[in-house]
């Protein structure tokens, strides 16, 4: 049933590109917001030399814009969620009836450019996922974790892709499963750990989650960042952060080829980030019962690497820009042709009215990085990191 009424929510990881657009939405719908971040992904712009192809404002910048624009405020708890006084002292505090959790590493490059970013990403998301299911269990017990994962957990299996579960058949008898998971890299691997540990809280603490599979995400305007440009979202194109629909708009708008890994069959989910903001609101104003675990599969669109150059290519023609496709050697270890059928009717069920991406390229990406193309840095794009073998020559080393 549907939870009305004002509520707390805590946005983990709320400086970053989901959690940003994810805090503004769920304020300008009335919640009491607060955002807790550590500024590591703006720690890791500067490590790798990438920055967002945007001019984005700092946080306290951003969050005194939005005040003076719609008069409402968001809380700022600055810190890292790894450390257990820190987040177990704000949730105690803050006292969320749900936590929305974008704090995470979430780029499968920067897991697999050597021994010590994988470490990295291993720790800082399994570590600080626990910690936040013992500050609920300790502290708020009836909050709802809404807990972002990824499509990437499931793999590319040869059958088609349940929302988190499966009914399995063996030797006569029957039972209801999690699907088989098989991650690509360190990164989606954290993920599953995250899924593994969540699962577990809910069956021996109560803990009620939503386990939010994410496709790749597009998109940097949503209604609250239309208000004014000061509160524009992110745009990585880069090869370790960038999604490949963002490095392709942003090779399209600098007038270079767009670069395909390998066969460029390979097939991704994806959705608008005005569906993320969406289904975020859906499923906190649609909790699960306490001590249950629930998997949403969260995208709208599928389309292979092919696909989304094609699509680029032609929405440069209309502008009269001449778009070129090319195809690298791949540097990821991943099935370049294979069948890709996941399930998505959940959040549709819940009210999610989606978004296409014919339908918000131009005004939503192209047209974006053609305004700030001047920014950007072609240094950045091709691929340095090789699933293979450890690269760390261009590598700032500054303490993660």
């Amino acid at each position: 049933m549907e939870k009305r009424g004002k509520m707390k929510v805590l946005v983990l990881g709320g400086d970053g590109y989901c959690g940003w657009a994810t805090a503004l939405h769920l304020s300008h719908e009335g919640f009491d917001v607060g955002i807790v971040d550590s500024f590591h992904r703006r720690l890791w712009d500067y490590e790798l030399g990438a920055k967002t192809l945007t001019p984005i404002k700092t946080l306290p910048e951003r969050l005194k814009v939005w005040k003076e624009i719609t008069g409402k405020s968001i809380d700022l708890f600055i810190g890292d969620i790894t450390n257990w006084n820190f987040i177990s002292s704000v949730v105690n505090d803050y006292k969320p009836e749900a936590i929305v959790h974008f704090a995470e590493q979430r780029s499968a490059p920067y897991s697999m450019i050597d021994r010590e970013h994988a470490v990295f990403t291993q720790v800082n998301n399994v570590v600080g996922t626990l910690n936040v299911l013992y500050a609920i269990r300790d502290y708020v017990p009836e909050c709802h974790l809404i807990k972002l994962g990824t499509m990437g957990e499931y793999g590319t299996p040869n059958i088609d892709i349940e929302e988190g579960f499966i009914e399995i058949n063996h030797k006569g008898r029957k039972d209801i499963l999690p699907f088989p998971m098989q991650p690509s890299s360190i990164y989606h691997l954290s993920k599953l750990h995250d899924s593994n540990n969540i699962q577990f809280a809910g069956r021996v603490w109560g803990i009620r989650t939503t386990d939010l599979h994410q496709g790749i995400v597009y998109g940097t305007i949503t209604p609250e960042i239309e208000k004014d440009l000061r509160l524009i979202n992110r745009l990585d194109y880069d090869d370790v952060f960038g999604t490949v629909l963002n490095r392709f708009c942003v090779q399209a708008a600098l007038g270079h080829t767009l670069t395909v890994y390998g066969k460029g069959g390979q097939t991704r989910a994806m959705l608008d980030i005005r569906d993320t903001v969406q289904c975020i609101r859906l499923a906190i104003l649609n909790p699960i019962e306490k001590g249950h675990y629930r998997v949403l599969n969260q995208f709208t669109e599928s389309f292979s690497i092919n696909e989304i150059a094609e699509k680029v290519k032609m929405a440069g023609d209309k502008l009269n820009i001449n778009v070129k496709i090319e195809h690298l050697a791949n540097p990821r270890v991943e099935k370049e042709n294979h069948y890709y059928n996941p399930t998505n009717t959940k959040l549709i069920d819940l009210g999610l009215q989606p978004h296409y991406l014919s339908d918000s390229l131009l005004d939503s990406l192209l047209n974006i990085a053609i305004r700030y193309k001047d920014k950007a840095d072609q240094s950045v794009i091709m691929p340095k990191v090789n699933w293979r073998k450890t690269y760390n020559t261009r590598i700032n080393k500054l303490p993660c």
